[in-house]
């Protein structure tokens, strides 16, 4: 067996990749011991004696696997969690989540006259004020207290 590390680390520098992952073809040692210059590396290196094996990956099929019962709202029990109820979902975000529908229905009914404006500035009101869980909750109130002037399926 000839001794050909150096070539081997010319070719890793010319390659640009680390020493292990030169490939020497073992039917042309003799080719690759008489290899003296970079040159001569790169000439064996383009006739395909001296190769650059594939880089190692890891799988990412675990990964997607679980990412993908994620999605599904899977493996969120008390062992899952790291932070408390309010720094997973913010009571902002909540809020949020809340108010910006109850609000653009409000503003729909106004538009399309279902209700009045002064409807309209009292359940924004309340609304602001955090009297409905939901819209259904809102729709059940204004039923409730006949605040429609026209049906709101009438509309559409």
């Amino acid at each position: 067996m000839m001794n050909v590390t150096t070539q081997r680390r010319m070719a890793a520098l010319i390659m640009k990749c680390g020493v292990n992952r030169v490939k020497i073809n073992p039917n042309n040692l003799e080719d690759i011991s008489e290899a003296v210059t970079r040159d001569d590396i790169r000439k064996l290196i383009k006739e395909g004696i001296i190769d650059k094996r594939p880089k190692a990956g890891i799988s990412g099929g675990r990964k997607k696997y679980v990412q993908g019962q994620k999605d599904g709202g899977k493996r969120k029990g008390h062992g899952s969690r790291k932070g408390s109820k309010y720094a997973r979902f913010p009571k902002k975000r909540r809020w949020i989540s809340t108010i910006r529908p109850i609000r653009r229905v409000l503003r729909e009914y106004r538009g399309e006259g279902v209700i009045s404006d002064e409807t309209y500035r009292y359940y924004y009101r309340h609304a602001s004020g955090g009297v409905f869980r939901s819209v259904g909750h809102m729709k059940m109130h204004m039923e409730a207290e006949k605040a429609y002037l026209k049906r709101p399926s009438e509309v559409k």
